[in-house]
């Protein structure tokens, strides 16, 4: 039986509106340390290029001077010791972000969720990195063959995340097996749930509002997702509705 999408949304809605902590009040933190991160990452791989500079690698290429261009971007590149910091914040993120599904997780089923959970994840970081490197690489061998190959394995593999937060006994590939048998025959449905979605991802994009917007579209975005996979996990349909595909 298909999953009923409005189902979802309606069930997302009525969960954030009765939550206890508010679901908002967490996802802002959430929001507030993302924005914060972006910062942080920007700041360290930002190239301090003036409107001259750019001119005058223009002018190079423009000439047929390619390895003077080349060489004047190349002073430009952040050090080692950039990349490195980097990827550490993008690490950090990946923990925190797998704490708020920890969170939303304990808020669906009424065990006991706090502000803490965004924390929780580090308690099982070098498996949730592990796993982000896995789903990444075997992604990125199916893109190789062609990019609806990639986009295929990235539905496989969208409830790995939560089957470790569920089974932490559960090896990372373990988990994405296990994620490609709970998506069989669902990766269409999640697909049209993410199309249903694409307006609020264009909103929360747009430079003036989209931190505004991500305050409302991250936590019913994210608890329609972790009702869905609680729909696969458990097999129980949300309610027969009509009205709420928004």
């Amino acid at each position: 039986m298909a999953i009923n999408r409005q189902g979802l949304k309606l069930k997302a809605r009525e969960v954030i509106s009765s939550s206890n902590p508010k679901v908002f009040n967490i996802c802002a933190i959430y929001v507030a340390l993302s924005a914060l991160m972006s910062v942080l990452s920007a700041g360290v791989m930002g190239a301090n290029m003036t409107q001259s500079d750019a001119s005058q690698i223009m002018t190079y290429i423009e000439q047929g001077n390619f390895e003077y261009a080349a060489a004047y971007c190349r002073e430009f590149l952040p050090p080692a010791s950039s990349y490195i910091i980097d990827a550490a914040i993008q690490l950090v993120m990946t923990v925190v972000s797998a704490g708020l599904l920890i969170f939303l997780l304990n808020t669906v089923r009424k065990t006991s969720p706090c502000a803490g959970n965004l924390l929780d994840g580090f308690g099982m970081f070098f498996r949730l990195v592990w796993l982000s490197i896995l789903e990444g690489l075997f992604i990125l061998l199916w893109s190789c063959l062609f990019v609806i190959p990639g986009i295929i394995a990235a539905y496989k593999y969208r409830m790995a995340v939560y089957i470790m937060i569920d089974s932490p006994d559960m090896t990372a590939m373990e988990c994405i097996r296990e994620s490609k048998r709970m998506m069989q025959g669902r990766k269409t449905e999640l697909f049209v749930l993410d199309l249903s979605f694409i307006l609020w991802a264009l909103m929360s994009n747009i430079a003036i509002i989209g931190l505004a917007v991500q305050l409302f579209s991250v936590p019913y975005l994210n608890m329609t997702y972790t009702l869905f996979y609680e729909t696969l996990r458990t097999g129980e349909q949300p309610p027969v509705i009509f009205d709420a595909d928004i």
